[in-house]
């Protein structure tokens, strides 16, 4: 079911992207190069079921590999230190990033051809979440979600 993410995106859309790397603690000049920026995600699945997820801009390319279900730690695009979780549920690809007591969750999904990327930030006694079109995490109150095309 993973094999339907696996391509090259380019992103066409971006919401409150601000918003959610704000109550990250991404500083205001980070924060700029990056809602200036419109990576490519790309991803790949081997023979043994890998799966390797780039972002690529001209400002910063950034690269995981693992498989699904198995925790890793990862290195953020904006140099947070995750112990990191990717699943398949309901056909959507969920991140969960876990560091210092709090959590952010990108769900991942394919609709009408493009890729939607919503995040979800929740912190020890609160709830940062920006929707993207219908959201089912209601509870969450910073969400920023991002939309690819298929590269040709």
């Amino acid at each position: 079911m993973v094999e339907k993410f696996v391509g090259t995106w380019k992103m066409i859309s971006s919401e409150n992207f601000d918003e959610y790397m704000k109550a990250l603690g991404v500083g205001f000049a980070t924060r700029q190069v990056g809602n200036r920026t419109k990576p490519n995600f790309v991803l790949s699945l081997d023979e043994q079921g890998t799966i390797c997820m780039k972002s690529q801009s001209t400002f910063k390319t950034t690269e995981v590999k693992f498989k699904l279900n198995e925790p890793f730690d990862e290195t953020t695009a904006d140099d947070r230190k995750t112990r990191t979780v990717v699943t398949l549920e309901n056909g959507k690809l969920l991140q969960k990033q876990s560091w210092d007591g709090k959590e952010t969750c990108i769900e991942r999904d394919i609709s009408d051809g493009k890729l939607i990327a919503v995040r979800c930030l929740r912190l020890e006694f609160q709830v940062k979440t920006t929707l993207l079109i219908l959201s089912k995490s209601s509870n969450c109150s910073c969400t920023s979600n991002r939309q690819y095309s298929p590269m040709n």
